[in-house]
């Protein structure tokens, strides 16, 4: 494989652009939206200039992975020499069906298809196309350029050889991968949903409060950063979405979510992305630089 397209420049399309724009790959990066491009490229560029202070990469390394990287809002123009799409819009099962029933239109026969969904059925995503063998889960973690691991999650149909294949291509890119069968949350996120929505749940309750709560899992289960500090990096929209479709897949109560979650994300109070969730967070304390504190 040699050129990979990744739909969706936010957070975690923009990371994983990086990512194999990093390791040596031509990256296509589209977004229908121009914006969202320039703001995924500025990200790229301000997380490798920390890479250059800190002495990871050189500046010429630096360089050489932005050039890697072009961008596209057209999705035809974007995917047309693609050997792997990655698709890592936002975490809505129509749009990701969309997307995936038009790739199979437009794509080579024998394109990969991937997708980084965190919880959406890989079998549900494979049946909107005619190649079902050739669609599998890549869910990578966030910050993508920094976190080692990758859910392979294999559909009903995915083959052998398209799951060796994507295992092989993510040990490339310095990570671990680790394959996984598809259910609702696969692994990471069935373990990690419930104690995010259990730790809101214990703030609604008024058994302690938000700083307390992160604390004693910070100190007490040595947690790198706490629970509703960790919601509000994911984002309280996604971590909204993904308790939906673990509920609706399992129709067991514990993955029901927490009304206070509910009712923050009807007013907007999303974590980091909108500058206040559980947290308050201040022009001086942007996604980067909560994110960089993390990674310390």
């Amino acid at each position: 494989m040699k050129n990979i397209a990744v739909i969706g420049a936010g957070t975690m399309g923009n990371g994983i652009a990086h990512t194999f724009a990093q390791t040596g790959f031509k990256v296509q990066l589209i977004d229908i939206n121009e914006d969202s491009l320039k703001k995924g490229i500025e990200t790229i560029t301000n997380n490798l200039d920390r890479m250059v202070a800190k002495d990871r990469i050189t500046e010429d390394q630096k360089q050489q992975t932005l050039s890697n990287i072009s961008t596209f809002t057209d999705l035809t123009e974007g995917v047309k020499s693609a050997d792997l799409v990655v698709e890592a819009a936002t975490e809505n099962s129509e749009l990701k069906l969309k997307i995936f029933k038009q790739l199979d239109d437009i794509c080579s026969k024998d394109t990969i298809l991937a997708t980084n969904t965190s919880s959406i059925s890989i079998t549900q995503i494979a049946a909107a196309t005619m190649r079902p063998k050739q669609v599998i889960g890549m869910h990578f973690m966030n910050p993508v350029p920094i976190m080692k691991l990758v859910e392979i999650i294999r559909g009903y149909n995915t083959s052998d050889e398209v799951t060796k294949t994507i295992m092989e291509l993510s040990k490339t890119l310095g990570k671990d991968p680790v394959e996984v069968n598809d259910y609702p949350g696969f692994v990471a996120n069935r373990i990690l949903m419930p104690m995010l929505n259990e730790s809101i749940e214990t703030l609604y309750n008024g058994v302690a409060g938000v700083t307390e709560i992160d604390t004693v899992m910070k100190l007490g289960m040595a947690h790198p950063m706490g629970p509703l500090q960790l919601a509000d990096f994911i984002g309280l929209d996604v971590c909204l979405s993904i308790l939906n479709v673990m509920y609706d897949g399992f129709k067991n109560p514990k993955y029901a979510p927490c009304p206070l979650l509910v009712n923050m994300v009807r007013a907007g109070k999303l974590g980091i992305k909108s500058g206040e969730g559980f947290y308050d967070y201040s022009e001086s304390r942007k996604a980067e630089k909560v994110a960089e504190q993390f990674l310390k």
